[in-house]
């Protein structure tokens, strides 16, 4: 079992920053990769979800200034999803839940991303036209839940709002990413915050070797993939990576 004052398998500071290079690059925080790779291995889920968080509060701000700098942020398709998000994600960190509770919902919700990422159309990555105005009661219900369900796995939620706005006709992918970096980010602060206040937060020397590794991998992903890289491909590749690794929590969860 690796505690908080170990230093983290090795393979752990190959493929984090990879994770974060990738998701950064995409407008996301990276913490459903994070929490996918250190499943890996015999980890406490208290370190787990709050490294994770952790990473995701940096990463995600790093990858909003890259959009935001490309001009591709959007105020109306944040705000309304914040005003219930905030308190759902602050409430979703402050409850603690058992350790097998905990790896259902993380590996639901790793399977929900997955197959979205995989099976997200190429003609949605062009959407430019025809988009539908956000009702402001619709985002306040859908942050809520994401705020609630995000707080409490350890992630910042933008990864199911991405998909839901492009989905819905509310904006482009690449404004869909900026608000998801956006949201993520607030979100992990909110639900870091939580965290600490219900005693929590559990980095120690594992959580502070990680995070720099993270920065480093989050500063080129998001400056690529602001200004260069089409969305579709990194979605397709990171949904492969995510599928080999449910695949193998699923297959010995029902053996």
């Amino acid at each position: 079992m690796i505690d908080v004052n170990s230093l983290p398998p090795w393979q752990l500071l190959v493929i984090v920053p990879v994770i974060a290079f990738l998701y950064a690059s995409i407008g996301f925080g990276g913490a459903s990769g994070y929490l996918a790779a250190m499943s890996l291995f015999i980890i406490p889920t208290s370190i787990m979800s709050s490294t994770a968080l952790t990473l995701n509060l940096f990463v995600s701000s790093i990858a909003f200034i890259a959009y935001y700098r490309a001009r591709h942020f959007t105020p109306r398709l944040l705000w309304p999803f914040l005003l219930t998000s905030l308190p759902a994600s602050f409430i979703g960190g402050y409850i603690h839940v058992a350790a097998n509770l905990y790896m259902v919902l993380l590996y639901i919700s790793l399977s929900y991303i997955c197959f979205r990422m995989l099976f997200y159309r190429k003609s949605q990555d062009s959407l430019n036209n025809e988009q539908q105005s956000l009702p402001i009661w619709v985002g306040m219900i859908a942050g809520a839940v994401i705020g609630l369900v995000s707080g409490i796995i350890g992630i910042g939620g933008g990864i199911f709002l991405a998909p839901l706005i492009v989905l819905a006709g509310w904006g482009t992918p690449k404004q869909a990413a900026a608000s998801a970096a956006a949201f993520i980010f607030v979100n992990s602060a909110s639900g870091f915050i939580g965290r600490i206040a219900g005693g929590g937060l559990d980095l120690g020397l594992f959580g502070l070797t990680l995070i720099p590794l993270g920065l480093l991998g989050a500063f080129s992903g998001s400056h690529i993939g602001a200004r260069y890289l089409s969305s579709a491909g990194m979605r397709r590749a990171l949904g492969v990576i995510l599928l080999v690794t449910i695949s193998r929590y699923w297959l010995n969860f029902f053996r």
